[in-house]
């Protein structure tokens, strides 16, 4: 299959009025369907708190053997921090969906909580996001990810992977740029890199995607400045209380988290769209899903199930494996992250060679062939194609 790269693209208010993506989507019952998009306050406890329980336990751990000068155990009990902490990206992603807690304030305050700790903007998110549901991997509507991606390990990526991520890589931004950027946005400039936080593999034109989303949306751009701000003022407010009562830990809790470690998240993050199709309307064959340990899929938000996500995006996190088994007829096999990884690393290695090659994920029989030029009728019937709360108000109607 042939890529065709265009270097002019329409606006994108053009675009929202002419290109109209006939999804296809796995049958499922409507009632099933509802029951699966029930939002739960228990259930968004559990989540939030689990989370944060475990982060709070490997933090205090950590700080013992610091205290206690065990520099071993003290690197371990820090590395198992940062192999999660990095996820917090992931409840940002979903909370910004609005779909984790049934009380929308719960939603916005757990949403804003987590943002100031990873540097993430759900306000740039939010626009960005929107139109990568819509528009998912269609380039002249969603270039929060861009095909072909880099699936490249450098050596000295690698190495940042185990200890702290600082200059950033395929699918993983470091300390410098991130800070960089949010500098540069909470200054009013336009931002260099991404908007797509932890969610989402940067793309190779991102500065052109926010430039393009802000030329069209102006009215949201304040936003995204003020959210900027904050964060450096938080972050600049927790290196001062570690300074006047020398917590020294404190900002490597807070300020590097989601910077530490970040070799596991690599794995289970960069697979999700990276060596699948553009331009087609099954999101079978432009999104992957994996399979996880239980405790990786609960910190990863149960973002591994990302096709069902794409293909249900109002259905909260908890409920995806459910969602999951009422389609998996419908769907590609689920692989674990390692043979996903290497899946989309041979993909990658192949378009080294052959630009224009792109993965054709193979359906069981039991699946509908689906139609990915679009031309099957698409189920409509806000049900189906609930974003849940992502979209900003320029972008609800």
């Amino acid at each position: 299959m042939l890529v065709v790269v265009s270097t002019v693209r329409a606006p994108l208010a053009d675009v929202r009025r002419t290109l109209r993506v006939r999804w296809y989507r796995s049958p499922i019952d409507p009632g099933l369907l509802r029951q699966f998009m029930r939002r739960s306050d228990l259930q968004g406890w559990w989540q939030a708190l689990g989370v944060i329980g475990y982060l709070a336990g490997t933090a205090l751990l950590t700080h013992h053997f610091f205290s206690q000068r065990q520099w071993a155990l003290f690197a371990a009990a820090l590395f198992a921090y940062g192999t999660y902490s990095c996820f917090l990206g992931a409840a940002s992603h979903e909370l910004d969906h609005g779909t984790v807690f049934r009380t929308k304030a719960l939603n916005r305050f757990f949403l804003r909580l987590f943002s100031l700790i990873t540097f993430f903007n759900p306000d740039d998110y939010a626009l960005s996001h929107t139109y990568h549901h819509r528009y998912t991997l269609h380039p002249e509507g969603d270039r929060e990810v861009v095909l072909p991606q880099s699936a490249a390990m450098r050596f000295l990526f690698v190495i940042q992977l185990f200890c702290v991520n600082l200059t950033g890589g395929p699918g993983c931004d470091g300390l410098i740029p991130r800070v960089r950027d949010t500098v540069n946005t909470a200054l009013g400039k336009p931002p260099a890199r991404d908007a797509a936080g932890d969610t989402e593999p940067l793309a190779p034109d991102a500065h052109e995607w926010m430039a393009a989303l802000y030329e069209a949306h102006p009215e949201e751009r304040m936003k995204s400045v003020r959210w900027a701000r904050k964060i450096l003022l938080f972050h600049a407010a927790v290196i001062a209380v570690a300074i006047v009562f020398q917590l020294w830990l404190l900002p490597v809790f807070i300020t590097l988290s989601r910077f530490l470690a970040n070799w596991w998240r690599l794995f289970v993050f960069l697979p999700m769209h990276c060596g699948l199709r553009d331009n087609v309307a099954d999101f079978r064959k432009c999104t992957r899903s994996i399979r996880l340990d239980p405790v990786s899929s609960f910190m990863y938000w149960r973002m591994n199930w990302h096709l069902e996500h794409h293909m249900y995006a109002g259905v909260p996190c908890y409920n995806l494996r459910k969602l999951r088994k009422a389609i998996e007829f419908d769907l590609p096999v689920a692989k674990n992250a390692v043979a996903a990884f290497r899946e989309m690393r041979a993909t990658w290695k192949r378009q080294q060679t052959e630009p224009g090659y792109q993965y054709d994920t193979p359906l069981p029989p039991t699946a509908n062939p689906g139609h990915v030029d679009g031309s099957a009728p698409n189920r409509d019937d806000g049900l189906s194609t609930s974003i849940g709360d992502l979209a900003p108000a320029v972008l609800a109607r």
